[in-house]
Formats: C-alpha cells, structure tokens, sequence
C-alpha cells in the first residue's frame, strides 16, 4: 500500500506554522509497512483543497488529512471532501451528539456554528476525538479496477492528532492489510568526501528501483547513507540490509564512523575509553567547538580531559606558553602555530593526545585558489600536521572544521591513516 499525508491550512502554507503531523505520521504508517509516497500542503481555498483530495484518492491507497475541522469559515475539510467524492454532507447523529457532549462536560453552551462539526460526507464514519469537539472522518472511496481508497481526516491538534491514531486509524489500517509487513530503516554515517563523491564510490547501490533502497544526504557535513528494508519481521528486515552495509564498509573504508545517532564525537570518546587513553583540546578557529561537542558526550568523562579556547596570537600566547616566534605578525594561521598548540595542549593537561585547532584565514569564497587552515594532534611520538582547505558555505564552515579536527582523532585512535 501507498499512502499520501494531507495538511491543510493557511497557517502552514504561509509559513507561519511549521507542519510536524506529517512527519509524524509518516514515521507511523512506515511502522505498518505502509510506504509515504506523497507529503501534500494545501491552503485554505475550496478549489484547490478539493483538487487536492481527487488527486490523492486516485494515487494512494491511504489518505490521511490534518487539519480544517473546525467550526469556522476556513475549516473547508468536510466540505472539500464531500466534492472531491461527489457527495453529499450530512448531519450524522452521533458526530453531533460528540460535539454537544463535549460542551456539556465544560459546561459551556455550545455556539449553533459547532453544528457543522457534526456533518460527515455521506457514508462516512465519525472517528472518535475522545478530548476535542473535533470528530474526524473515516471514509472508504471505491476506485474502478483495483482496490478502495482508504481517506481518514482529522484535527490538525498534534495530541488530539495522535491519540486518534492510536485509537482509531492504527487499528483500521491493520485491518486492511497494515501491519503484515514493516519497513526498518539504518543509517550508515561517513565523513571525510563530500555526497557526489560517496555515491561514485558506491557501484549500484543508490539506482532507483533497488531492494533494499539506499538514499543518501547530508547532515551538518556528515554524509548519510540511509538503507531501507521491507519484511515480514524487523528480523527479516536487517537480514536484508546486511549485504548492503557489508558493500558499504567495503567500498568506503574509513569514511565510515557510525551508525544511527552516532557523530563523531561519541566514536572518538568511545575509542578512547576503549585504549584507555585521554585528550584535550586547543582552538582558536572553531572557539571551543569540539571540547563543547566532546563534554556533551556521556562517556567523554576520564577520556576528555578539557580545552583551552583562544582567540588571538597574545591570548595563544599567554594561556598556551608558545614560543612568540611561532606566532609571527600576519602569520599566524600556519602549520607551526597548530603543532605549537597541539604539543602544549597535551603538556599542560597530561593526555595522551592533544588535539589542536589553529587559526582559521580570512574566508574568500570567490577566490581563486582558497587559502588553508591547520590541524594538529600530538602524542608521545611526535606530532602530526593536516591542512584543509577553508572552503565552504559560510554557515557550516566552522562546523565543517570542527568535524574534521575530530576526524583527525578518530583516525588515529583506528590506526588509520
């Protein structure tokens, strides 16, 4: 089954307000095997609301609208239906009798323009609103040669949104056929390419039409590569991804860190509890960034010591003890400014490793060729040096640098180069 999720009013379509039914719903309709194919927004004008709903009746198998059930002028819900199914509205009994019960326990007296809550399109079915004077709309529309579309309308109140579902609409959908299979979803995380490079990297996997599908997007820098799965059984479901995730270590390697919620920080922390070894930080770029990132994680506590933010050469200088050579005028976002760093971080908190990030240079997103910034991380061996380019959309930039000092230290945590 395909389903397609409605949201109707102008307060969404004006941006005024942000549509979190929908996603909602689709987690839990992917819950009951059932695949979202369509996310609709439609503003509150007849016409279109009614066009609306022809089309999704003749594309999905399951409609599901939030939204337009009021008593008021702009809730055409009702209304859009009854057209788009060529029928007519009618009072139904018991939709009314929900209506003026639920005044009654407020012990409010119910306005006249409340009646029209009590109208269905014909041969519908009123669905249960157990704390709002809402009822929704259950209807079920024959379609020529193949199988009913299954419409379900309710408010556009997340609680009273959700508490339908489960009172209602979850139950129905397992009735016809919801629920016999499941989709499962697992999210392989990458960093270090950029998503054009990943998918070259990856032969067959992201063409269209594949079991199990493997989507692929980008998250704050981080590439994701998102496998999908249908099966009788959650067992069955990951059995079937497993050659896939097994391609994916194969062809990417390293740039593979994690799964699920996993960033980079909870894969460094991890590692470093594991070899039972520490770190801390210095930055002047990314202005404590990665300790923030770092402090946040639960098992950061006896691997991540701290960090030292700096934000000029004399604050480096003062609160690191670097040589002032290192830190010539003009020139401060060099290779020997990061090392300095590293080196003196590691001494004064004692880790093992001291992980570093210099100065970033001015950001020049028209220029030719753009300028490098450095990182660096010491250990008892010695340190070492990277070099990035400092390129970007400036939004993520400091995100993005951020990243890639962690990635550094993930690396060598993993022994690789």
């Amino acid at each position: 089954m395909h389903a397609e999720i409605i949201a109707l009013g102008d307060e969404i379509t004006s941006g005024q307000l942000l549509d979190t039914n929908t996603q909602w719903l689709s987690l839990r309709l992917e819950e009951l095997g059932i695949r979202v194919l369509y996310h609709t927004t439609v503003g509150d004008r007849l016409d279109a609301m009614r066009d609306v709903f022809r089309q999704a009746i003749d594309r999905a198998d399951v409609v599901v609208a939030t939204g337009g059930l009021g008593p008021t002028a702009d809730d055409l819900t009702r209304q859009a239906i009854a057209e788009a199914t060529g029928r007519r509205l009618v009072m139904d009994a018991d939709a009314l009798a929900h209506v003026r019960a639920v005044f009654g326990r407020r012990k409010r007296e119910m306005p006249s323009k409340n009646e029209v809550q009590g109208m269905l399109p014909e041969g519908g079915r009123m669905i249960d609103n157990p704390h709002g004077t809402a009822p929704g709309v259950e209807l079920e529309i024959p379609r020529d040669g193949r199988a009913a579309c299954q419409l379900f309308a309710v408010p556009g109140v997340p609680a009273e949104m959700r508490e339908m579902w489960y009172g209602t609409l979850e139950s129905a959908l397992r009735k016809s056929g919801g629920g016999r299979s499941l989709v499962r979803h697992r999210n392989i995380n990458c960093f270090g390419a950029g998503e054009s490079q990943v998918e070259a990297m990856l032969p067959d996997l992201i063409r269209r039409g594949r079991e199990p599908r493997v989507g692929i997007t980008a998250s704050r820098t981080t590439i994701i590569l998102r496998i999908t799965a249908q099966g009788a059984t959650e067992e069955e479901c990951y059995a079937v991804m497993e050659p896939t995730v097994a391609t994916i270590h194969e062809c990417l390697g390293s740039l593979v860190f994690g799964e699920g919620d996993d960033e980079l920080q909870h894969v460094v922390c991890r590692l470093l509890r594991q070899q039972g070894q520490s770190l801390a930080t210095a930055e002047w770029g990314t202005g404590g960034m990665v300790a923030d990132w770092l402090s946040e994680v639960s098992e950061s506590q006896g691997a991540f010591y701290g960090g030292l933010v700096v934000a000029n050469a004399e604050s480096a200088q003062r609160a690191l003890e670097i040589d002032a050579t290192t830190l010539k005028p003009n020139s401060a976002a060099n290779e020997a400014t990061a090392a300095a760093m590293a080196v003196a971080c590691r001494d004064r908190y004692g880790t093992d490793y001291g992980l570093a990030v210099g100065p970033f240079p001015e950001h020049e997103p028209r220029g030719e060729a753009p300028r490098p910034f450095y990182l660096a991380l010491a250990t008892a061996d010695g340190v070492t040096t990277k070099a990035h380019p400092y390129a970007g959309h400036p939004a993520m930039l400091k995100i993005l640098c951020a990243k890639r000092a962690l990635n550094l230290a993930r690396l060598a945590l993993q022994g690789d180069d």
